[in-house]
């Protein structure tokens, strides 16, 4: 991927950016001072690092409704921020009936990262994971390195294979 002027060292050291390192991948980080008054994370991301949003990817954690019970199980859904995600075709991914966005709590302490920090990449717990197809298109794509101001730059099949992604259209 070549050098950025925006590119950090290794010692960056957030748990995406040390699996993205101890799987041998090309990749860059970004970093950007993240404004609290933003809003949108995924677009505060897109205007600071004038990237296009189509390559920008958001990181959600939805809870799929178990037929017959309400244990549920919590899945990655990752969406391009120029776009939303399609809780009816994550559900339908994974063989399950409903499929809801997790609580913000429940979302945080499955990751281990903050809500506009999520990545997909180095998560407390793994969880199932799929990726909206658009992604496959793209030589590159961006997703948080684990931490709000923080992005990592990587190639989308490293990033399917890194977590075990399904490739499926969820995003409207």
């Amino acid at each position: 991927m070549g050098k950025s002027k925006t590119a950090k060292k290794k010692s960056a050291g957030t748990l995406a950016i040390l699996a993205a390192e101890a799987a041998g991948i090309d990749f860059r980080v970004l970093e950007y001072e993240h404004d609290p008054a933003s809003g949108s994370y995924g677009e505060e991301a897109v205007r600071a690092l004038g990237l296009v949003p189509e390559q920008v990817f958001k990181t959600l954690v939805a809870r799929l409704d178990a037929v017959g019970d309400d244990s549920g199980v919590h899945v990655v859904a990752v969406v391009p921020v120029s776009r939303q995600l399609d809780l009816k075709a994550v559900a339908a991914c994974f063989g399950a009936k409903r499929a809801a966005m997790a609580e913000a709590a429940d979302a945080q302490r499955l990751t281990g990262y903050v809500l506009g920090g999520i990545s997909p990449l180095g998560q407390r717990q793994r969880s199932p994971t799929v990726l909206d197809e658009s992604a496959a298109g793209l030589a590159t794509i961006y997703v948080s390195a684990g931490r709000r101001g923080l992005q990592i730059a990587l190639a989308p099949e490293d990033l399917r294979r890194l977590c075990a992604a399904k490739l499926a259209a969820i995003a409207r």
